[in-house]
């Protein structure tokens, strides 16, 4: 039995799915050299074309299970194409990963677990994290008029792909919070349902009611010239909506983006919201929110 099963073991090393480079073009992004050597040292051994494995992860099973997540990984990023994309994608990218490191969501606790010292160290985070450092924002006209959400409250032309619907009256829904993104010069305004302010009203959380709904109202982000920073031409607007069993495949939320005054849909197929579950993971223990209710008087939140 003994010698069955190193034969079997010897012949399960022949079956190696392959990680050769995918068929995309070769464009990193162009970033300072130090941001460069620090995303191919603690990124490149899965979210790039030229993966980088110990000696171990070539050991058939663990081999099966690493090509799978560098795969995977893959999918989600891919800094050796990333370069192909505009440059404001580029950034958001950085941004979105900058964001992945600094909640402890990447790399990996598994990866970590099979590849001591690969961790992003608080220097380096430093580093990106300056790199990404909030720019100026655009001047404008001296006392330019704040932004306001597009009139369109009954819809837009068509429907997010993945089949959430656009939720009219969001614009005289409560404000939960304000957010703003210093990397593409952005304010966001989170407003919430009646369901969502009562949850907040009743100290229910972190786990939101059925029917739960937030949006995300964003403006790029406007310097009048006499020191201060106001809501300039409306960017887009983006839904989360609780329904447990409805959305069962990304958490139990539905997610939806509409861009522009003419509220475009965005996404392309209708599983395009894994990349809004990928990027709300690292909150999961909050119910997949990042949205912290503002506080009110008297310390009640």
């Amino acid at each position: 039995m003994a010698l069955v099963v190193v034969a079997v073991g010897i012949a399960m090393q022949a079956v190696r799915p392959s990680l050769g480079k995918p068929a995309g073009p070769q464009v990193e992004a162009a970033v300072p050299a130090q941001v460069r050597e620090i995303l191919v040292r603690r990124c490149y051994a899965c979210h790039s074309d030229e993966p980088r494995l110990a000696w171990w992860d070539h050991v058939v099973p663990v081999y099966w299970v690493v090509s799978s997540d560098v795969q995977r990984a893959r999918a989600v990023l891919n800094f050796s194409e990333l370069g192909t994309k505009p440059a404001a994608v580029q950034q958001a990218t950085l941004y979105e990963s900058v964001n992945q490191i600094a909640l402890g969501a990447m790399p990996l606790r598994l990866y970590l677990l099979g590849h001591p010292g690969s961790g992003v160290t608080a220097e380096e985070l430093s580093v990106l994290k300056s790199y990404l450092a909030p720019f100026k924002p655009g001047m404008g006209p001296s006392g330019v008029a704040a932004g306001a959400a597009p009139k369109k409250l009954g819809g837009p032309a068509a429907a997010s792909p993945n089949g959430v619907p656009f939720l009219p009256g969001y614009a005289e829904w409560k404000v939960v919070s304000t957010t703003d993104r210093g990397d593409n010069h952005t304010l966001r305004i989170i407003t919430g349902n009646d369901l969502a302010m009562s949850a907040i009203e009743k100290r229910q959380l972190p786990s939101w009611p059925e029917g739960a709904a937030f949006a995300k109202i964003t403006f790029q982000a406007v310097d009048d010239g006499q020191g201060h920073i106001v809501p300039g031409k409306f960017v887009q607007v983006e839904f989360m909506e609780k329904h447990r069993v409805q959305y069962a495949g990304t958490g139990g939320w539905g997610y939806a983006r509409f861009k522009g005054d003419d509220l475009k849909p965005y996404g392309v197929g209708p599983h395009f919201d894994n990349e809004c579950l990928g990027c709300h993971e690292p909150v999961r223990k909050n119910d997949y929110v990042y949205t912290l209710p503002l506080p009110r008087a008297g310390g009640a939140r």
